[in-house]
């Protein structure tokens, strides 16, 4: 789904990068305390392991592999469980907020000329709704639904849908999935240290950048 023609885009964005490539959960929308409340009443619907307080820092520092293992998910139950969470956050979208100045980050990189798109497993219809029209109205590009390892497919048909090369596009997301996708398909990627993921694992994967607060997100284009 496109939220921009092409006949509306603005001359290319400075810094080479003409694409960003948003995760949005835990990069854009702060959903992680969401998330924690919701964990175990899922993990005792499709039964699979509960979270202790005490194990939240601990999962942060893990890839999405360790933390199905830690948490004995099957493969098979994931597309359940994420048609589920989107279910689930469908009805509490009015409680989860967007990271303070993620608004004005949207409107700076799409005056630069900047292409700006979401690439998430969560549902166009809930980030729609958590980004309110203003920054709806920044993204000219949506690929939702993605499953939890299907990252690089879904960047890849971003960069076909955009025809924008990934030497050009730049992803930018808080979990190891993103790095992970984002050098499967070639695209450079920048980790944002606010989401669900520490810091210090994000920078033992050695992301081209590593973010400590939404005003630094221009930067990557040339600000």
């Amino acid at each position: 789904m496109d939220g921009a023609s092409s006949s509306t885009r603005r001359t290319p964005g400075r810094g080479g990068h003409r694409l960003a490539i948003f995760d949005f959960d835990g990069t854009l929308a702060d959903s992680f305390p969401w998330f924690v409340g919701v964990l175990n009443g899922v993990a005792d619907r499709y039964g699979f392991k509960r979270v202790k307080a005490d194990e939240v820092e601990l999962l942060r520092g893990y890839d999405a592999r360790q933390i199905m293992r830690h948490l004995r998910v099957p493969s098979w139950k994931l597309p359940f469980i994420a048609n589920h969470m989107r279910r689930l956050m469908a009805s509490d979208s009015d409680g989860i907020r967007l990271f303070d100045g993620v608004p004005d980050m949207l409107r700076a990189l799409t005056d630069r000329g900047v292409t700006v798109a979401i690439v998430s497993s969560n549902s166009v219809e809930n980030i729609r709704r958590i980004l309110g029209p203003e920054a709806a109205g920044q993204v000219a590009h949506y690929g939702c639904g993605a499953s939890l390892f299907g990252k690089a497919a879904k960047f890849r048909k971003m960069l076909r849908t955009t025809g924008i090369p990934a030497a050009q596009a730049i992803a930018i997301g808080d979990e190891l999935r993103d790095i992970e996708a984002a050098r499967t398909v070639g695209m450079a990627c920048a980790a944002v240290a606010w989401g669900y993921t520490r810091g210090d694992a994000l920078a033992a994967r050695q992301p081209d950048r590593l973010l400590n607060r939404v005003e630094e997100i221009p930067s990557l284009f040339g600000g």
